[in-house]
């Protein structure tokens, strides 16, 4: 019996999901008592193994087939690694790619499948911790299976640390073409360029508090004079004031930043569950009754007109 997860890359990179995998399969694995591997599937995967020898991974199997994530690869990879380890868990990342290609495995494996999961307890079996109405309520599902899958959120487990010995061995499949329908042939960013909010270190991020959009200049500036990026909450991309990747919320993007700086953002719980997760937040709102105060680690009850301009001449 071991944990298997199924790490993820795109254009060359590892995505932080894939430490974060880490993480989160030592931990199932320790509470069952048993291994921990990462599978690797496509792309320079000898590099990829370098990098995700972190501590907690007992194996690495890489799977030479392909540079991009594709789904008919993904599938039959696993499925084969599934046939020679017969893991009890197959652990993937609840993203774009994984939930592509999650469900298949499942179903292949004739297994069950949990998504988005948030965290795990074992007792005398394998209990499930995901969040429901916009991460308003903790559910848990005990899962009735002695094999199964799951999907784990991103941003809810640390990325793993530390050098590890693990050993890397090749997994050799002879892929069935007939089963790969697709392929990648390029990518192409949604608008606002090559900006990744969840990869920032410190986000200004602005609401419907700013009340105009020739006013988000204000917020601009002091994004400028702090070396921050400049995201935002989902009033501000429906009207067209930033474009959609600037959004973190339920709907946008889910962010980790360790100083996440809130202007007129009231606190919504769709825009909390995409931030809760910042080392640091500060929130300035006139409003001392705003949801938003409720998680902040710095509150300032102002006319955020007044209050900006003098931050950004503070630390200009």
């Amino acid at each position: 019996m071991t944990v298997l997860a199924a790490a993820e890359h795109r254009r060359g990179g590892l995505r932080d999901v894939s430490y974060e995998l880490i993480s989160a399969g030592r931990e199932l694995a320790d509470a069952l008592g048993t291994e921990f591997y990462v599978a690797v599937i496509g792309g320079t995967v000898a590099e990829f193994a370098e990098q995700l020898n972190r501590e907690g991974v007992d194996v690495i199997y890489t799977v030479a087939e392909g540079e991009e994530f594709n789904h008919g690869v993904y599938t039959q990879a696993i499925a084969s690694l599934a046939a020679d380890l017969d893991p009890a868990v197959v652990m993937m990342p609840n993203s774009v790619n994984g939930l592509d290609y999650a469900p298949a495995v499942a179903s292949g494996l004739e297994r069950p499948l949990v998504t988005d999961v948030v965290g795990f307890e074992v007792t005398d079996g394998v209990t499930a911790v995901r969040e429901m109405y916009a991460s308003k309520v903790e559910t848990t599902l005990s899962i009735d299976a002695d094999r199964f899958c799951v999907t784990i959120r991103p941003n809810e487990w640390p990325g793993a640390e530390g050098t590890g010995d693990a050993e890397v061995r090749e997994h050799d499949i002879e892929i069935d073409d007939s089963r790969v329908r697709s392929t990648v042939t390029g990518f192409q960013e949604v608008g606002g360029g090559d900006i990744d909010i969840s990869d920032a270190d410190v986000l200004v991020s602005v609401g419907r508090g700013i009340e105009e959009e020739e006013n988000i200049e204000l917020i601009e500036e002091l994004a400028d004079t702090l070396g921050a990026t400049l995201s935002s909450s989902r009033p501000i991309v429906d009207a067209g004031w930033l474009p959609k990747n600037r959004q973190v919320g339920q709907s946008g993007k889910v962010v980790t930043p360790d100083i996440y700086i809130a202007i007129g953002i009231s606190g919504a719980v769709q825009h909390v569950a995409g931030m809760k997760g910042a080392e640091t937040i500060v929130a300035i709102n006139t409003d001392p009754n705003a949801p938003i105060f409720d998680l902040a680690d710095y509150a300032i009850v102002d006319d955020l007109f007044e209050v900006v301009p003098e931050l950004t001449a503070q630390f200009g």
